[in-house]
């Protein structure tokens, strides 16, 4: 006697009816009350053979729906998972590089190209000088004046 364990206890699904789960089960139900709905409001419309395929294209999504999971998500989670990421939120992504040495150095690689012109450094420098201040020589004079 032999007795079937799953590997991964995720992948257990207990068996209600007729080998199917619960989840299985119900769908199989709605496609054959689809099919025999199809069935009853197209009969007079269509011959037989028409109107079988007609039931069977009807009745096959629902039964799909039961069955197909797809990256571990039943049917209608994937559905919904993919109207949000298409309709809901769509989201374009753009590939925008950015080197982070080019910008660092975009200062001295304009300047070889003559797209800047150099800055004048000597007026820089007579800027940065402290200017003297006439105040400290007045004082210095007074306090030798007063010694």
């Amino acid at each position: 006697m032999e007795v079937k364990i799953n590997k991964d206890i995720r992948d257990f699904t207990e068996n209600i009816f007729f080998g199917l789960s619960m989840r299985q089960f119900i769908f199989s139900v709605s496609a054959c009350v689809v099919a025999v709905i199809l069935y009853f409001l197209l009969k007079p419309f269509f011959g037989l053979e028409t109107l079988s395929w007609v039931c069977i294209l009807g009745a096959a999504p629902f039964a799909v729906l039961g069955f197909v999971k797809y990256n571990g998500m039943t049917a209608e989670k994937f559905v919904a998972a993919w109207v949000k990421s298409n309709f809901i939120i769509p989201k374009r992504l753009t590939f925008k590089a950015q080197n982070i040495y080019y910008e660092m150095f975009k200062p001295i690689i304009d300047l070889k190209q003559g797209l800047i012109k150099p800055q004048n450094k000597k007026k820089e420098r007579k800027n940065l000088k402290p200017k003297k201040d006439k105040n400290k020589k007045k004082r210095s004079d007074k306090s030798d004046e007063n010694t």
